[in-house]
């Protein structure tokens, strides 16, 4: 039987943002459990040439709900304690991707 190193990636999610873009992957272990990686990447460009800076969370299921109320509680504070109304209208505007600015359309792979 042929030995797979490669961690099985079961759900994929990108989001441009800007300069950065955020990956959001399911993934699943030999013993079919499964974990969440967030990897944020950020081009970075010298002497003419660009090279991707990334740093990556490994966010297991057992932590999930822990991670979801922080998060959820650090962006309601910053939303009620931290903006302005005009910065929080602007920030719940729609944005499409037509409006992103020009990206590197490769395929890109994080491992």
């Amino acid at each position: 039987m042929e030995e797979n190193n490669e961690k099985a990636e079961i759900y994929s999610q990108r989001v441009r943002a800007g300069k950065r873009t955020y990956f959001f992957d399911v993934k699943s272990t030999r013993s079919n459990d499964f974990y969440v990686t967030i990897t944020e990447s950020k081009r970075k460009f010298k002497d003419e040439t660009f090279s991707y800076e990334k740093h990556k969370i490994f966010l297991y299921k057992e932590d999930f709900v822990k991670f979801m109320e922080a998060l959820q509680g650090t962006i309601d504070h910053v939303k009620s304690e931290l903006l302005t109304e005009e910065a929080l209208a602007a920030l719940e505007a729609p944005v499409s991707e037509e409006n992103e600015p020009a990206a590197y359309d490769g395929e890109l792979k994080w491992e």
